[in-house]
């Protein structure tokens, strides 16, 4: 990290603009737009993480002490760090107990991620006139934690420019921003004052700054009383418009704005007095969508349906397995709580990894999530059966081992081991490797999934099972067609990749029915006597992606150092035990 944070400059007479009458614009500092996955969790996360409030102008914002966070939903290629807006800033009153806390929160989940500084310490007073330390949002936006107590909440917005004076100056002339400087603990700054927010320009060093178009801090708004006037005092300072002055389409007043090309590749909104944001288009998950008319399966040359093509899970991760005890009577979720609830699983799964490794909150899938409350539709209240009582044991049994330390690797899971995710576990739809590629041919159907990669072929002709001595980790498949739909029977488990508990004794039916061009609709029954009551269904969909999606390697264990780690941590903790006995 740089130490260098805030630019010490003051706006001069000389910049990008020559005028001398005056800004073109009394604009406002009015709000900041992101771009993440769901405004739902974003809400959620400023609200409880920076002490914001849900906005009473907009349901997709945030209430940031007086400047608004706007929300909305698109695809991104990258956070703020290396594009023109280095970081937005809040005041606390303890900057030390505050780092404290949001670095217990940690990144598990929807947490908190800081920025530690090179001597590993989480704040530092020696990189301008406050202490100050650095923490992000689940979606990469920086944000910097300072104690100004004259300020209080949020306080300032950071910008990287190539000529920070030739900046600052643009600004000035072209919003409006008050020249001013505020003393701190440890020196003092200049920049300009948008009311009580600053705009402060520190230098970039590698050349230009990356735009915030596309990424996640998407741009700056503004306001201004009279639109039509300052956007004609800005043409005459030939200020270049990416937008003129309009009404939104989906506008939710009759406000106008206009977008302009800043400094430094920094995308700028001015609006009018009475911007309320636009309403955001809704899209309908593929799996939800009603056929218009009955739909005619095709056939493959031979006669049976055609399942052929890549098909991709994404838009069904986040679906639960059982159905929440208080959505009992929920038909479907809202667009916009099924994003939600995708996201909370993203986050929950893999918080830490970039975003190019999110395959279901990149934007790259072209259906929304699904609205599905649940997968379970048999038994009919959504709900695993109760589990017999030699289940109990053996789930009890399992859970206890899972807790020991592992002697070898084979006290291992077989997903660590990158064996298997196990059947019907590795048909799951994850929060990335969601694709499934079915290919056939007469008498065979060849089933491959994503997830370890791993290939079933698929006898179609009538062959009987293997013996029941033959077991193997996937069991033994055998299909036949009933109608428009394959019908898979799995039996001879070998019991080593359970799925919640299910062994040897499991017998999977698997359905696969093409409902549409592009949906297919996998329904699979567990019937396992030894663990459950009764059987059990579950289904979801999967989208066909043909043109884009492409499974790729699956390298588990190539430069994999988790498996070495595991155990040498178990010995380490054997050895701490047993000197302390």
């Amino acid at each position: 990290m740089k130490a260098r944070i805030f630019s010490l400059v003051l706006p001069g007479a000389a910049g990008l603009l020559a005028v001398a009458s005056g800004p073109a614009a009394a604009a406002t500092l009015d709000h900041i737009h992101l771009a993440v996955p769901s405004p739902i969790e974003a809400v959620n996360w400023y609200t409880e993480y920076l002490d914001c409030a849900p906005s009473e102008r907009q349901p997709d914002a945030v209430n940031c002490h007086g400047i608004e966070i706007v929300f909305a939903v698109a695809p991104t290629v990258g956070g703020t760090q290396g594009t023109a807006v280095n970081h937005i800033a809040f005041s606390v009153a303890d900057l030390a107990a505050t780092m404290g806390e949001l670095e217990a929160v940690g990144v598990r989940g929807a947490g908190v991620r800081l920025q530690r500084f090179p001597d590993g310490s989480t704040f530092s007073d020696a990189a301008g006139p406050f202490r100050i330390g650095f923490i992000f949002d689940p979606w990469a936006t920086r944000i910097a934690l300072m104690e100004d107590s004259d300020r209080l909440g949020f306080h300032h917005l950071q910008l990287s420019s190539a000529d920070p004076a030739a900046a600052l100056e643009w600004y000035r002339e072209v919003l409006g921003g008050e020249p001013a400087r505020f003393e701190g603990q440890f020196g003092s700054v200049s920049g300009l004052r948008f009311d009580d927010i600053w705009l402060l320009v520190s230098g970039h060093d590698e050349g230009a700054p990356a735009p915030t178009d596309g990424r996640t801090l998407d741009h700056l708004g503004f306001v201004v009383a009279d639109l039509e006037e300052a956007a004609g005092a800005m043409r005459e300072q030939r200020v270049a418009f990416e937008a003129p002055p309009a009404v939104p389409e989906n506008g939710r007043s009759s406000a106008a704005r206009a977008f302009l090309a800043g400094p430094d590749n920094v995308r700028l909104a001015v609006v009018e007095t009475g911007w309320a944001g636009v309403e955001p288009a809704r899209v309908v998950a593929a799996a939800a969508a009603e056929p218009a008319e009955p739909y005619t399966v095709p056939r493959t040359p031979w006669g049976v349906p055609d399942l052929q093509g890549i098909w991709t899970g994404d838009a069904a991760h986040g679906i639960p397995l059982e159905r929440p005890l208080d959505a009992a009577e929920i038909a479907a979720l809202t667009p916009e709580e099924a994003a939600a609830r995708r996201e909370r699983g993203t986050l929950q799964s893999i918080w830490g990894y970039e975003r190019e490794w999110r395959d279901t909150t990149l934007g790259f899938a072209r259906d929304a999530p699904s609205t599905q409350v649940a997968m379970i539709v048999d038994p009919p209240d959504g709900r695993l059966p109760p589990l017999t009582p030699e289940g109990e044991a053996l789930v009890a049994a399992a859970a206890s081992a899972e807790s020991g330390l592992p002697a070898g690797p084979e006290d291992l899971s077989s997903w660590v081991r990158c064996i298997t995710r196990g059947l019907p576990g590795m048909m799951m739809p994850g929060v990335y490797n969601n694709g499934l590629q079915i290919v056939q041919s007469p008498g065979f159907v060849a089933v491959q999934k994503e997830m370890i990669h791993e290939t079933r072929v698929i006898p179609t002709d009538g062959r009987p099972h293997l013996g029941p001595d033959l077991t193997q980790w996937l069991g033994d498949s055998r299909g036949h067609w009933d109608g428009d739909t394959l019908v898979v029977e799995v039996r001879n488990f070998n019991g080593r990749s359970a799925y919640r508990g299910s062994g040897a004794n499991l017998t999977l039916v698997e359905r696969y029915t093409r409902t549409g061009p592009d949906t297919l609709e996998y329904r699979f029954t567990v019937d396992d006597p030894t663990i459950w009551t009764a059987p059990w269904t579950g289904m979801f969909t999967f989208v066909r992606d043909d043109e884009q999606y492409e499974l790729v390697e699956y390298a588990c264990h190539e430069g994999n150092y988790g498996m070495t780690n595991i155990l040498s941590g178990a010995r380490a903790e054997e050895r701490a035990e047993a000197a302390q006995q």
